[in-house]
């Protein structure tokens, strides 16, 4: 059993005020995998004040001083791979090579693309004989989500680094194993006291006394669309920064020229990519009328080979929902997507046969849905596709851009001139043509409910900076 009932603060590793602890539980077997302590608020004003006393400090340390504590974070990242991948397959259930393959290597990416992102970056501009200026915001907080624990929290703790920011990071409660091996990294090779600090807890005890602290200047949250109102309206309080990476409702325009099974394999994997529990996944479907019934064959066959199971097991292609609340969530959007008339061609309610023990659900495909379905515009966070129809481009754009949300979309296709137009006229923050994914160094970050900010190699960093001018300086 995993057990760290500590919290890591001003370099030390410390008991928590509340003396209290969470069980964390493996979604696959339902069972406690270790505990956690249940931070509260003088948790939290110890981590702000620590992180607070030396923020100055840290402001001002050099660009090289900065790189070379990333890069040995880099080196001691790599060292403890075996670590990483064994806490994200326990915690979050993805499978063995998912963890290998997908988490560590965001991390990693993270880290190593901050880390060359300063071997260029401008913190000064002459202009004239006057002085443009890029320096630390102050203090953040960090609340990161469990979907992704290595790649939400280096992404953001690698950009506050380079900025010169130093943080109070709050992982998920669920998924909080990844965020204690970085800890140990950031002890191990010396980050400096203060500049890192880890308080352990929930969303009531941790989150919220987090963003009220006067001393912190900016939140960084990834998360849920209702969390992320509060925090704005919590930070409103003092003019907090805020940068938010919220909820997504994707949509993937199918291009009638394209290769229908590659469309359906390239579709499919949008979907039940870390069992559907991703912000930028592809389930709004949108596919020429003209295809519909074979693509929906051939995305039926793609979704019906998909292997769901014991994370450990090899060839497991979709481990669990992450928690009983989820997994009830996800069925009851499946039930509402049937009670609201739309084809059930695949998977539905229930768990897959033999999979009793653990909150794993069936990939599913819904046909002949409209967009105004609730499985259209809702984000389910769950292996859910739902097939929308299109008569020309003009309509699959309007489809796509019919969303609250606009964090990412995809189109896939043959002819480039029309990919590009699709591309130019979805209305989001990251779009991807023809399976090019998406590289660190790209900004990252939504329209609309989607979000505020970017985050992403050298556009991350920004997040984390104030501008200043000073006239004369060189007069």
């Amino acid at each position: 059993m995993k057990i760290q009932t500590k919290q890591y603060i001003n370099g030390e590793w410390v008991d928590s005020a509340s003396g209290e602890t969470l069980d964390v539980i493996n979604p696959a077997n339902e069972e406690v995998l270790g505990k956690i302590a249940k931070g509260n608020k003088e948790d939290v004003d110890k981590a702000v004040d620590a992180a607070n006393d030396v923020y100055l400090e840290f402001r001002h340390s050099s660009v090289e001083f900065r790189r070379d504590l990333l890069d040995k974070i880099v080196q001691e990242y790599k060292n403890r791979k075996d670590d990483i991948v064994e806490a994200i397959t326990d915690e979050l259930g993805s499978p063995l090579e998912v963890s290998k393959n997908v988490h560590y290597e965001m991390g990693l990416a993270h880290f190593t693309e901050a880390r060359d992102a300063l071997d260029n970056f401008e913190f000064e501009e002459k202009r004239g004989d006057d002085l443009v200026v890029k320096e630390a915001i102050g203090v953040a907080g960090l609340i990161t989500p469990w979907n992704f624990p290595t790649n939400q929290t280096s992404l953001k703790l690698a950009a506050a680094f380079a900025a010169g920011s130093p943080v109070v990071l709050k992982p998920s409660e669920m998924t909080p194993f990844a965020a204690i091996i970085l800890a140990e990294i950031f002890d191990k090779v010396g980050v400096p006291k203060g500049v890192f600090n880890l308080v352990n807890g929930g969303g009531e005890g941790v989150g919220n006394p987090l963003s009220e602290n006067p001393k912190v200047r900016m939140m960084s949250f990834t998360g849920s669309g209702p969390t992320g109102a509060k925090i704005m309206k919590k930070a409103a309080d003092d003019f907090k920064k805020v940068s938010l990476e919220l909820g997504g409702k994707s949509p993937y325009i199918i291009l009638d020229d394209s290769d229908i099974d590659g469309a359906a394999e390239a579709a499919v994997g949008k979907v039940y990519n870390n069992t559907g529990q991703v912000c930028t996944a592809g389930t709004r479907t949108i596919v020429p009328e003209s295809m519909k019934d074979d693509f929906i064959k051939a995305a039926k066959e793609k979704m019906s080979q998909v292997k769901v199971g014991d994370p450990r097991e090899k060839g497991v292609q979709m481990g669990p929902i992450i928690s009983k609340k989820q997994f009830d969530q996800v069925e009851d959007y499946i039930q509402k997507g049937i009670d609201e008339g739309a084809e059930l061609v695949l998977g539905g309610v229930g768990k897959p046969e033999g999979l009793e023990k653990g909150y794993f659900a069936k990939p599913t495909i819904f046909a002949n849905v409209t967009n105004d379905m609730t499985i259209a515009q809702e984000e389910i966070f769950g292996p859910v596709m739902s097939i929308i129809t299109y008569k020309d481009l003009n309509e699959a754009i309007k489809i796509a851009n019919d969303t609250k949300y606009g964090l990412a979309g995809y189109v896939y296709g043959k002819d480039l001139n029309t990919l590009r137009k699709v591309a130019r006229e979805i209305e989001a923050g990251t779009i991807e043509i023809n399976e090019a994914g998406r590289k660190p160094d790209l900004p990252f970050g939504g329209y609309k409910q989607s979000g505020l900010g970017r985050e992403w190699g050298d556009y991350g960093i920004e997040e984390f900076l104030e501008i200043k001018s000073i006239a004369g300086y060189y007069e």
